[in-house]
């Protein structure tokens, strides 16, 4: 029988998109336990079923084994530090996160897109993981976009679609590549900027901006959006990923700056000065966040933990 590499199998498993969720139940004293999965999945209509898979690696395994009820919370975007403190925070979880109760007692994680109060149907132990089987009691539906997960990282559909909505004008789109605490950037007679690409349609902005740092000795992994906004005065659309490179080559044109001193340079557009040195202070904590908006004003929304 051929041998399995199970980092290998994990890696090709998680390129299948999922949404996020958060399983919460009892434990037999009457505490509230809970934990992050993407194992879940509808089973039937009628009667309504649904399956989730907890590990036998879960401290609170055994509690999901054997319950005889328990809550299915899907998150909503946004919900990053939800998913992130049920995932491996080691205090009491519900004591950071705002929930409630269903009609059985189970928690329920509030702002969560949909919420579906379960008793065991089944509870089936296989291999390191057992598939729990709920019949759904009562659930809950918002409006609003799912938190997605894939490749190990958070996606969001909707900061993706603002990303990619259509736009009148120019579409500038770039990336801010990291490797061992510095930065990529291009030198230009007007200042420092990322590298970027200027075009009149989006197509795929990932796939372009890998195959045009390829032509200037960078493969990078492009990875979340992270400033996107517009320019009303040139009617131009700006749009920067977060970006991780795996080699540059020795005839590599861009300047390798350390991180600590984005801050301090000269930039070629004063939106570009703010973003830059947002991602300096946020690097510190490796917690960063998308601004959505103009050169004057914008939001800015959770993305997940980088490593």
């Amino acid at each position: 029988m051929t041998q399995l590499d199970p980092r290998a199998l994990r890696s090709a498993f998680g390129s299948f998109m999922t949404g996020v969720t958060v399983i919460t139940s009892r434990d037999p004293s009457g505490k509230p336990v809970g934990f992050t999965a993407n194992s879940f999945s509808s089973v039937s209509l009628d009667p309504p079923l649904l399956l989730v898979c907890p590990g036998k690696f879960l401290s609170s395994y055994e509690a999901f084994a054997q319950c005889s009820h328990f809550a299915v919370n899907i998150l909503a975007e946004g919900q990053e530090e939800v998913s992130n403190t049920f995932a491996g925070y080691k205090g009491d979880r519900f004591a950071k996160v705002p929930h409630r109760f269903d009609l059985h007692d189970m928690p329920l994680i509030e702002g969560a897109l949909a919420q579906f109060s379960c008793t065991t149907n089944q509870s089936i132990p296989m291999g390191d993981h057992a598939i729990l089987i709920g019949e759904v009691k009562d659930f809950t539906h918002n409006d609003g976009l799912g938190l997605g997960y894939a490749g190990g990282k958070y996606f969001s559909l909707g900061l993706e679609r603002a990303a990619l909505a259509p736009a009148a004008g120019e579409v500038v789109y770039g990336a801010i590549i990291e490797q061992d605490a510095h930065i990529l950037l291009e030198e230009t007679d007007t200042g420092f900027r990322p590298p970027q690409i200027t075009s009149q349609s989006r197509g795929n902005l990932r796939d372009d901006l890998h195959k045009a740092l390829q032509t200037q000795g960078v493969t990078a992994e492009v990875e979340a959006a992270y400033s996107v906004f517009d320019d009303t005065k040139t009617r131009t659309h700006y749009a920067y990923f977060l970006a991780t490179a795996a080699s540059i080559s020795a005839e590599c044109p861009l300047v390798k700056v350390p991180t600590r001193s984005l801050p301090s340079l000269r930039y070629t557009h004063p939106s570009i000065r703010q973003m830059m040195t947002r991602y300096e202070i946020e690097s510190r904590t490796r917690s960063f966040t998308l601004y959505l908006g103009n050169t004057e004003a914008g939001d800015v929304h959770s993305l997940q933990t980088r490593t």
